[in-house]
Order: structure tokens, then sequence, then C-alpha cells
């Protein structure tokens, strides 16, 4: 389909229509009055909005309209008759070359997002449908539909001591973002698999991230900080422990109702962990056959309707009848954030979900 004309279809006609009826006008007005601005601007609106071909051909309608108008006014044998013809012929160039001009930033634009895009799903590949005991889905929606690259991240690994899960946002966004979210996602499927404890899983993790940090100095490397929450559940899917690093708390779903597993203690965020001398301990729940455990970045937890209140998880609604899978389950909050903003969302959001079997 043309350019903008996916979205809005009428566009595709408002070119011609311009022409016809300001053609009509002219030809029904004195001499002295001339619309053939109007259809100048159909020319160059021809341009951004439609192919290239269509925007010849729209040149073409134009230029033999005005000279038809022209001969009907007796203007062609005037010296202003054939002024309007050369501005409808200067506006057809300038509508063509601003239609190049666009198709070269469309060809660019869907370059950068094609190696965006495959540079996130390098960083941040789909989990396996099943690890351990658990079923699992993930989802991630950038804020921005040109924006393929941000800052969350999630990962899940099957270790000798449970099914570890890591969620996390890291400040800011663009290969900055990226670059410690690598570093976050692979210094958690080393550790994970050999720290037998998920509090010092969390200060491996943290110191990961400062020796990546002074290794690659910005201005504003000091403010550099990235939450996190990490989830260790046992192979035998009786109980789940929680360490939260300033993150947005997780939700359980039983029975169709969806509770926040609030932490006794949250901890300060990775990379901010020395302004605190001592580490929290793990809260554990736990957890029965057929539960969910929902892990959220702030795009979900920070979406506001257009009355500014943010969006609650615990209000999610989830579909009669089969027991929820994770992939429903992400499915039905990400419509549900969809309809609460009702419009774009000010950040990225990503999502994951894990059932016990």
């Amino acid at each position: 389909m043309d350019r903008l004309t996916a979205q809005w279809p009428y566009m595709r006609w408002l070119p011609l229509t311009i022409i016809v009826v300001t053609a009509a006008v002219d030809a029904a007005t004195p001499a002295a009055y001339t619309g053939v601005p109007l259809i100048a601007s159909a020319c160059v609106l021809a341009g951004a909005t439609l192919t290239f071909r269509a925007t010849a051909w729209t040149g073409v309608l134009a230029l033999g309209t005005t000279l038809l108008v022209n001969w009907h006014l007796g203007l062609l044998r005037q010296a202003d008759g054939w002024d309007e013809v050369f501005n409808i012929v200067l506006s057809v160039i300038i509508g063509l070359d601003v239609n190049r001009m666009l198709d070269r930033y469309t060809r660019r634009l869907a370059t950068v997002r094609s190696v965006a895009a495959a540079i996130q799903r390098a960083v941040l590949p789909e989990p396996p449908t099943r690890v351990g005991p658990l079923t699992v889905a993930a989802r991630y929606e950038a804020a921005d539909a040109e924006a393929r690259i941000g800052g969350d991240a999630y990962a899940i690994q099957d270790t000798p001591y449970g099914v570890r899960i890591l969620i996390g946002d890291v400040r800011g966004k663009g290969i900055g973002a990226v670059s410690t979210t690598s570093t976050l996602i692979g210094t958690f499927r080393e550790a994970a698999y050999h720290v037998p404890d998920i509090q010092e899983l969390g200060v491996r993790l943290e110191q990961s991230l400062e020796r990546d940090r002074y290794q690659s100095p910005g201005p504003d490397h000091d403010e550099d900080f990235t939450t996190a929450l990490i989830a260790e559940i046992d192979h035998q899917s009786h109980s789940l422990k929680l360490i939260n690093r300033g993150h947005p708390n997780p939700y359980l779903v039983r029975a169709g109702q969806v509770t926040e597993l609030i932490a006794a203690t949250t901890d300060l965020p990775l990379g901010m962990g020395s302004l605190a001398a001592h580490r929290t301990t793990p809260d554990e729940f736990f957890l029965e056959p057929g539960d969910t455990l929902l892990l959220v970045t702030d795009g979900v937890t920070e979406a506001r309707n257009p009355l500014g209140v943010f969006y609650d998880p615990t209000g999610l609604h989830l579909p009669n009848g089969a027991p929820p899978t994770p992939a429903t389950v992400l499915v039905s909050l990400a419509d549900s954030v969809h309809l609460w903003t009702g419009g774009p969302r000010d950040d990225d959001m990503a999502t994951l979900a894990v059932t016990i079997a």
C-alpha cells in the first residue's frame, strides 16, 4: 500500500480530489481567480503520500488539467497562463523529488529496524517453552514501534539448584543499554549454574555490571543502575525464592486470581548495592500445581490511563474455561494494558510467565 495510506486510506484520493475540485471551480470563475496553487500543492502532496508511479500520473493529470482549464479561459494567449503551467511543472518535479527522498528514508529505516531487531533477538532470545518442570512464555513490546532496542531483559535457566529466572530493566536505551543487557544475561546464565545461593547470584550480577561500567566509562556512568528480580523454583515446584533488587514485584496467578507477591524488604538496584552494607535475604513463597508466576517490567506497572492512573495487574481478568497457559496470560495482560492506556506507552514492556506443571 502507498505511503501513509495504510493508516489513512482516504489519503490515496486526496490529491486527485483537490485537482478535480479546483479545476471545476477554476473553470466556473472569472480568469482573474486561479486555483493553480492548490493544484500545485496536490502534486507535492502526492509525492509525500503515494508511490513514484502514482505521483508521476498525478503530475500528468495536474498538468493536463491546467492546460485544459487555461485553454478554456483563453489564458494560453497570455504570459500569466504559461506561468501557471510552469508552476505546475515545477510542483510535479518537487513532488517526484520528495517521493524519492522519502523512499530512500523508508529503505534506510527498514534496514536500521532489521539490524536492531537482529541485535535484540541475539541479546534477548526467545526462551524455550519448557524448562524443567515449568511451561514458559515471554513477550517484549517496544514503546516506540520504530525503536526495537530497549533495556528490558529476561532469562530463565535450569540449574542443579532449581530453575532460576531473571527479569531486569537497564537504565537508558540504545546501544549502551543493549551492552549492559548482554552483560547481565551472559553473567546470569553462567553464574546461575554454579552459584548455590540466589543472594550470592545477585552479588555476582552486580560485580559483573560494575566491571562492565568501569571498562566503558561515560559522562554519567555513576548514575547507571539496573533493577532486577531473581527467582528460584525448586525442581519439585513446591517453593519459590525471590530476591528483589528495586524491581516491580512479581504476581502469582492462582485459580484465575492475580496476587502481588510483595517483598518483605526490597534491596537496592544492581549498580547501587555499595550504598548498603548488607544484602536482603530471599523471600520464600509456596506454590501449587497450575500456579503461574508472572514477572513484568515497569512498562506494565507504570502504564497510565488518560486520567494518569497507573495500571494494576491484580485487576487482570483471564478468559474463562481452560486453565490459563503462560502464553494466554501474557496475551491477556498485553491486551489489558493497551486497553488501559488507550494509546502509546512511555516505556518498553517485557513480560515473562511460567506455569507449574
